[in-house]
C-alpha cells in the first residue's frame, strides 16, 4: 500500500485545479504566535463542515479489463508457449493487469520475473532500473546485506559490453590476416604536416573501404603517401588507430581521442576498430554527466554498446534525472532509428517505466504527456494500445485538454477497454450534459460483468435516492472503493448527523487504513469538538505520512496537529504509557500508533518507540512506513548491540532470515537483551526448515522472558511460546503462557487458549474465549472469523457474515461459504459466492476453489482458466500446479 500522495497518480478530483492561494482559513484554522483560538463555538463547527468536500473519484490511469482473470489466464497461457522474443512484453501486461488491482507484491513479482527472464540486454537494462525504482528508500538494505557478505542482485547494474557481443563476422582470410601471418609495406598518410607511417596490410585489414583504398584498383593502392588532411582525424587520433590495427587495443587512449576515432571508424566502415571504441567509452560511463555528454555520439555513430550503457546510468537514476531538461529531451525527441540503437526493440517497455515515473512526479507535466505520446506510437498490439491511450487520454483530461482526451477515450474503448467510457462520461458531464453520462454508464452496466467501479461512476450523474442506491452496490461489488464511504460521510455531515457519518468512515477504517479517510474522520471529530480522538487521527496521518497535506493539500497537517494539541490536556509520559496499554490491550492499533507518535515527541528512548512503531504499521498492512520507521528505529539506537537488532529486523522484514539471524547472535554477544532472543527465535524459526528447531525457538523465547522488558513486548513473548508448545504439544504449558499473557493485558492471547481448547476437545470454553476477545478488541474481525471454527454450521455462518461486513477483504468466509453451498450441491451458487470476492481480489485460494469447482462440475475450460490465472499470482504453488496438470490433461 502506497500511502504518501507523493507516490499517488493524480490529485483527489481530476477534473478540478488545486488553487493554493483559494483557501480562505477560518478563525479555527489561524495559528498566531503564541495564540491560539478556541474551538469550541458553534460558528467553528458550522465553519469545519462548510470545509468538508468530497471529490469526485479520479479516472485512474491503469488498465481494468472486465473479467481480470481471462486476461491473466491469456498471459499465462501465452507465457508457456511464446518465442523468449515476447516474454517481457506478455509479464509488463501481467503487471499491468495486477497494478489496476492495487496489488503491489504482485506487480513487482511481475517486474521481477520480466527482469529474471529477460532475453536481451535491453529488457534487463529497463526492468532492473525499474525494480530498482520500485525498491527506492531500500538502499540500507542493500548496504546491510553487503555487511553480511551478500548482493541483491536486482540492485546492480549489469555489465553491457560483455553481455552484448560483436556481431561483425570477419570472413577465414582476414582472421588469418589478422593473426599476423601476412608482412606487408608500409604506407604513409599524412595528416597536415605530420606524416604517420602504418602496416599497409593491418590497415587494410579494418574494413572494406580501406582494403580497397590500399589493396585494390584505386590510385591510392599504389602511392606511398596519402593525404588524409580533410577526412577530421587528428595525427594523435591516425596514430592511435595504427597501433590499433597492429594491436587490437585502444587503452592508453584518451576520451576525447576515442571520439574522433568513433567518428571516423563509422565513416569508414571499420567494424573492429568502432567497436572497440564503443566498449572503451562505455567503460568510462560512471554518471549522468556522462551518459549525458556521450548519449549523442552512440546515437549518432550507431554505437550499441554505448548507447545502452548511458542508458542504464540514466535509467538508474530515476526519478531524480528527470528534473534534468536534458535527459528529458533525449527520450522525447530521439527518433525511431536511434531509439534501436538505444533501446533495441523495447521502446514501448521503455516508455511504460518513463511514463510511470513521470505520472508519480506530476501527472499533468508536459514531460508526462510527451511519454505517454511516445508510448501511444510504440504500441504494437490492442492490449499495449488500449492502455496507452487511456494513460493519455487521463492526462489530458488532467490538463483540461478535453477534446484529445476524449479521442482519446474512445480509441481505447474501441481498443477494447471498457473502463475509459468513465472518461468519456465524466467529458460529457464537463461539457454539460446531464443525461448523457449517466445513459453510458447504464449501457456499460447492462451489456457486460456488472463491476464496483460503473455503479460508483453512475452514480455521479443521478439524484441523491439514486445516487445512494448505486454508491450501495459499488461497495458490495468492490468494497476496496473509498468513494461510496465519503461521499455518504460528508453527506451525513451536512444533514448535521455527525455520529452517523462516524459511522459511515468507521465501517471502512475497520479494514482499509486510507488517508483521505482518517483526513475525513478528524474533521468529523472536529465537529463533534472530540478534540482527543481528532488528535488520534491527526497524528496517525503524520506517522503514515509525515508531509501529509488536508483540504486538497493546501494546510500542512502537522499545522493542524499544533492547533488541536492546545485544545487537549497535556499528557506526561506516564499518561503516555498508560493510555498506550489501553490502546494495546483493546486490539485499538490506530490509537496505538497515536500514543507513540506523541510519545517520540518527548526526550524518550526514541529507538525503542521507533520499533513498536514500525510493528503497529505491519500490523496495519503498511510495509513502507513500517519500513521507514524500522530504519529511523536503528538511527536513534542508543548503543550498538541496540542497532543490530533493529538491523536485524529490517533484514528479516525484507525475507533475509539467516542474515537477520546473524545480526541477533551479534547483538548476544555484545549483550543478553530481550529483543535479541526475540528476534533470534523468529529468524531462527523462519530460516530453518528443521522441525527439531522448535526446541531452540522455546529456549530462546524463555531467554527472552529473563530480560528486562516491559509488558507490552513481554505479553507478546508469551503469546509466541504459547503458540511454539502447542506445535509441540504441550499444551499445558501452551495454556499457562495465554493466561500470563492475559495477566499483563496482552488481549490476542484469547486466542491462542481458545486453540488450546479446541484441541484439549473443549470447544464451547474455545468459544467463550474467542467472545470475551470480540468484547474487548476494537477490531475483531479476526477474532468473529476464528470464532467460528469453534462452534455449529449456523452460529460458524452468522460469525462469517459478521466478518464480511466488518471486512469484506478477509477471504476465508467466501471461501466457508463456497465450500457449505457446494456440499448442499449448490453448484452454481457455490462458483457465485467465491466469484463475487475473485472480482475484487487477486487471491490464489479462491482460484484454486473455484478451479476446484469448475473441475468438479465437468467445466474444463471454466477450471483452467481460474489455473492459469491463479499460477499468474503465484507460479510455484505446487497443488495449483498438480490441478493445473491434471485439468490440461482433459482439455479438449
Amino acid at each position: 500500500m502506497r500511502l504518501c500522495p507523493m507516490r499517488t497518480f493524480f490529485t483527489a478530483d481530476s477534473c478540478k485545479e488545486s488553487n493554493p492561494s483559494a483557501l480562505n482559513p477560518q478563525s479555527w484554522l489561524q495559528i498566531e504566535r503564541g495564540k491560539l483560538p478556541k474551538l469550541s463555538s458553534q460558528s467553528s463547527s458550522a465553519s469545519i463542515e462548510s470545509l468538508i468536500k468530497v471529490a469526485q473519484p479520479p479516472i485512474l490511469p491503469f488498465f481494468k479489463p472486465i473479467d481480470y482473470v481471462e486476461v491473466l489466464a491469456q498471459i499465462h497461457e501465452e507465457l508457456e508457449s511464446c518465442v523468449p522474443q515476447e516474454r517481457s512484453n506478455l509479464l509488463l501486461l501481467q503487471y499491468q493487469v495486477f497494478r489496476g488491482l492495487g496489488e503491489v507484491k504482485l506487480m513487482q513479482r511481475s517486474l521481477r520475473a520480466a527482469w529474471q527472464r529477460a532475453d536481451t540486454v535491453h529488457e534487463k537494462i529497463i526492468f532492473g532500473a525499474w525494480l530498482k525504482y520500485e525498491k527506492q528508500g531500500e538502499e540500507l538494505i542493500a548496504e546491510l546485506l553487503r555487511s553480511c557478505g551478500k548482493c541483491a542482485q536486482e540492485f546492480e547494474p549489469i555489465d553491457v559490453a560483455s553481455n552484448l557481443s560483436f556481431g561483425v563476422n570477419l570472413s577465414s582470410q582476414e582472421r588469418i590476416l589478422i593473426n599476423g601471418s601476412h608482412i606487408s609495406q608500409d604506407v604513409i598518410f599524412t595528416i597536415g604536416n605530420e606524416k604517420i607511417i602504418c602496416d599497409r596490410q593491418k590497415i587494410s585489414e579494418l574494413s572494406e573501404p580501406f582494403h580497397a583504398m590500399l589493396k585494390g584498383y584505386f590510385s591510392e593502392s599504389h602511392s606511398e603517401s596519402i593525404d588524409l588532411s580533410e577526412n577530421n582525424i587528428s595525427p594523435s587520433g591516425m596514430r592511435a588507430i595504427s597501433y590499433f590495427s597492429l594491436t587490437g587495443s585502444l587503452i592508453e587512449v584518451p576520451p576525447n581521442l576515442l571520439l574522433e576515432i568513433l567518428v571516423f571508424a563509422n565513416k569508414y566502415c571499420c567494424e573492429r576498430l568502432k567497436d572497440a571504441c564503443d566498449r572503451r567509452l562505455a567503460s568510462l560511463v560512471s554518471s549522468k554527466e556522462d551518459a549525458l555528454e556521450l548519449m549523442e555520439y552512440a546515437l549518432d555513430e550507431n554505437s550499441f554498446v554505448l548507447a545502452a550503457t548511458c542508458l542504464q546510468v540514466l535509467l538508474r537514476d530515476l526519478p531524480n534525472c528527470l528534473n534534468d531538461n536534458r535527459v528529458v529531451e533525449i527520450f522525447i525527441h530521439t527518433n525511431r532509428q536511434q531509439l534501436e540503437v538505444m533501446v533495441g526493440p523495447n521502446s514501448f517497455s521503455l516508455f511504460c517505466f518513463l511514463s510511470e515515473v513521470s505520472m508519480n512526479l506530476n501527472s499533468s507535466s508536459d514531460t508526462t504527456a510527451h511519454f505517454l505520446e511516445r508510448l501511444v506510437d510504440f504500441a504494437e498490439n490492442d492490449k499495449q494500445r488500449l492502455l496507452a491511450f487511456h494513460q493519455l487520454g487521463c492526462v489530458r483530461l488532467l490538463r483540461k485538454e478535453y477534446d484529445e482526451a476524449r479521442c482519446l477515450f474512445k480509441d481505447a474503448v474501441n481498443a477494447g477497454h471498457v473502463y475509459s467510457v468513465a472518461g468519456l462520461a465524466r467529458l460529457d458531464y464537463i461539457k454539460g450534459e446531464k443525461l448523457l453520462p449517466y445513459e453510458k454508464l447504464s449501457s456499460v452496466i447492462s451489456s457486460a460483468t456488472p463491476l464496483g467501479w460503473m455503479y460508483q461512476e453512475r452514480s455521479l450523474y443521478c439524484d441523491d435516492e439514486t445516487r445512494w442506491k448505486d454508491l450501495e452496490k459499488a461497495i458490495d461489488l468492490d468494497p476496496t472503493l473509498i468513494y461510496p464511504y465519503m461521499y455518504r460521510a460528508a453527506s451525513f455531515i451536512k444533514t448535521h448527523d455527525a455520529q452517523d457519518a462516524l459511522a459511515e468512515i468507521n465501517r471502512i477504517l475497520g479494514f482499509k487504513l486510507s488517508l483521505e479517510c482518517l483526513e475525513l474522520r478528524f474533521l468529523i471529530y472536529l465537529t463533534l469538538e472530540d478534540y482527543k480522538a481528532a488528535l488520534y487521527d491527526v497524528q496517525t496521518i503524520l506517522t503514515l505520512c509525515p508531509d501529509y497535506r488536508v483540504f486538497e493539500g493546501r494546510v500542512a497537517a502537522s499545522q493542524l496537529c499544533t492547533l488541536v494539541r492546545e485544545h487537549v490536556e497535556h499528557w506526561t509520559t506516564a499518561d503516555c504509557w498508560a493510555r498506550l496499554y489501553d490502546c494495546w490491550s483493546a486490539v485499538d492499533d490506530i490509537g496505538s500508533l497515536s500514543v507513540i507518535y506523541q510519545m517520540l515527541e518527548s526526550d524518550a528512548a526514541k529507538g525503542v518507540l521507533y520499533f513498536r512503531q514500525s510493528l503497529l504499521l505491519l500490523r496495519l498492512s503498511c510495509p513502507e512506513a513500517a519500513m521507514r520507521s524500522l530504519q529511523l528505529a536503528r538511527q536513534h539506537a542508543s548503543t550498538e548491540h541496540e542497532r543490530l537488532v533493529y538491523e536485524g529486523w529490517i533484514l528479516y522484514d525484507t525475507g533475509y532470515y539467516d542474515e537477520g539471524l546473524r545480526k541477533a547472535e551479534e547483538s548476544i554477544s555484545m549483550k543478553r537483551s530481550f529483543e535479541a532472543f526475540f528476534l533470534k527465535a523468529y529468524a531462527l524459526a523462519d530460516s530453518s526448515l528443521d522441525s527439531s528447531c522448535s526446541s531452540t525457538v522455546i529456549m530462546l523465547l524463555e531467554d527472552a522472558l529473563k530480560c528486562p522488558s516491559d509488558n507490552l513486548r513481554k505479553g507478546q513473548a508469551l503469546n509466541n511460546l504459547g503458540s511454539v508448545l502447542v506445535d509441540c504439544g504441550k499444551l499445558d504449558s501452551a495454556a499457562n503462557c495465554y493466561i500470563n499473557a492475559l495477566n499483563i493485558q496482552h488481549t490476542r492471547a484469547h486466542q491462542g487458549l481458545a486453540r488450546v481448547h479446541c484441541l484439549k476437545n473443549d470447544k464451547v470454553t474455545a468459544y467463550k474465549e474467542m467472545t470475551e476477545l470480540i468484547q474487548k478488541a476494537k477490531n475483531n474481525a479476526s477474532a468473529y472469523e476464528k470464532r467460528s471454527e469453534y462452534c455449529d454450521r449456523e452460529l460458524a455462518k452468522a460469525d462469517l457474515e459478521m466478518v464480511t461486513r466488518l471486512d469484506p477483504l478477509r477471504v476465508y468466509p467466501y471461501r466457508y461459504r463456497a465450500a457449505v453451498l457446494m456440499d448442499n450441491h449448490k453448484e452454481e451458487e457455490a462458483i457465485a459466492e467465491l466469484s463475487k470476492a475473485i472480482a475484487f481480489k487477486a487471491d490464489l485460494h479462491l482460484l484454486h476453489l473455484r478451479a476446484a469447482f469448475h473441475e468438479h462440475k465437468g467445466d474444463v475450460l471454466g477450471a483452467l482458466r481460474d489455473c492459469r490465472a491463479a499460477l499468474s499470482v503465484d507460479p510455484n504453488h505446487q497443488e495449483m500446479l498438480e490441478l493445473h496438470s491434471r485439468v490440461n490433461s482433459h482439455e479438449p
